[in-house]
């Protein structure tokens, strides 16, 4: 089918950051992201992506009261694995001794259901890494039949927040050990404010795996960089892997879009032009914590490939103007 030009109003999504799209089988793009509240996980469909705002929707699980999954729940993705539909997610805890920042660990639900708006959502239990420490943002895909979870986790012998990592996967809710870091925040450009790496997404094209992934401190500093490997060699080597030493993806004046991060990747109604799904704010200046500024909103934007095989992300483009998809 040739693709109709159809075009996208950005933001798709106001107050929606973290945002994961997966074109289905079925014709349909489903749709999860954090919520300002961080207290539920929302899921919608859409025949477009524009559609999405509008799209139906449905809230598959809410934190708890108290105690575990009871707090900030973060980025949560939505797959499809082996027939069944799945989401990771991080949550932290509250306690008598916690108020619930910054103590995540990841978790996964699983539906059986055709419709994932329909059915119930079981808990699967925690997402257990080689150690017990602050993760989040679990992200998975396969490669020459194996399944693979990529994640970012602190590693209290290494400077900073958090770091990436990579390891095989037994079963969508359990990994193989050992897990293996293939990025750690150490250029300049990933250390302002925070030293982050996270919010990690898979592309498979063109001979090789690419992961991008953000970093820095979530105001106008967060930024997107990208890692590489051959799709021949040993995933979970750390040496398979080349860092871009720039970012690829940052905030721009000019088009007034500031802090664009955490993205997913899909493809258009056509079925061919490959498309990125972010977040970002529209001004600089932020009150308070930015993690609780509730105004990064979902944008989507498609993108080109360099000479050279990468992805070619461009520049962010304003808000109110129309970009072909």
């Amino acid at each position: 089918m040739v693709y109709s030009q159809e075009t996208i109003h950005n933001p798709v999504l106001e107050q929606r950051a973290d945002p994961w799209v997966y074109k289905h089988t079925d014709g349909y793009y489903y749709f999860s992201a954090s919520v300002p509240e961080y207290d539920r996980i929302e899921i919608r469909r859409s025949r477009t992506i524009q559609g999405l705002a509008e799209g139906e929707t449905a809230v598959a699980w809410r934190k708890r009261d108290t105690g575990l999954m009871s707090a900030n729940i973060w980025a949560p993705e939505i797959h499809y694995i082996d027939g069944k539909w799945y989401i990771y997610f991080a949550a932290a805890h509250t306690s008598e001794t916690m108020n619930g920042l910054f103590d995540h660990r990841m978790y996964v639900l699983e539906n059986e259901s055709a419709n994932p708006l329909e059915g119930e959502w079981v808990e699967k239990g925690q997402l257990k890494t080689d150690w017990e420490s602050f993760a989040l943002d679990a992200t998975t895909f396969e490669h020459n039949g194996v399944r693979y979870l990529v994640w970012a986790q602190k590693d209290p012998n290494i400077t900073g927040n958090s770091n990436l990592y990579i390891a095989e996967m037994e079963n969508p809710w359990t990994i193989k050990s050992p897990q293996v870091m293939i990025s750690k925040p150490e250029l300049e450009w990933e250390i302002i404010g925070f030293w982050v790496n996270e919010g990690a997404a898979v592309l498979k094209r063109n001979g090789r795996i690419f992961i991008s992934y953000s970093a820095s401190a979530t105001d106008y500093n967060y930024c997107m960089g990208l890692l590489w490997a051959v799709d021949t060699a040993d995933l979970l080597n750390p040496d398979s892997w080349t860092k871009s030493q720039v970012p690829v993806f940052q905030s721009n004046s000019t088009t007034g879009q500031y802090g664009p991060g955490h993205n997913s990747f899909t493809v258009a109604e056509d079925g061919i032009t490959d498309v990125i799904v972010y977040h970002a704010r529209n001004y600089k200046d932020i009150e308070g914590d930015p993690l609780y500024d509730p105004n990064r909103h979902t944008r989507a934007q498609a993108f080109t490939w360099n000479e050279n095989g990468t992805p070619n992300f461009g520049v962010p483009v304003p808000d109110t103007v129309r970009e072909r998809v």
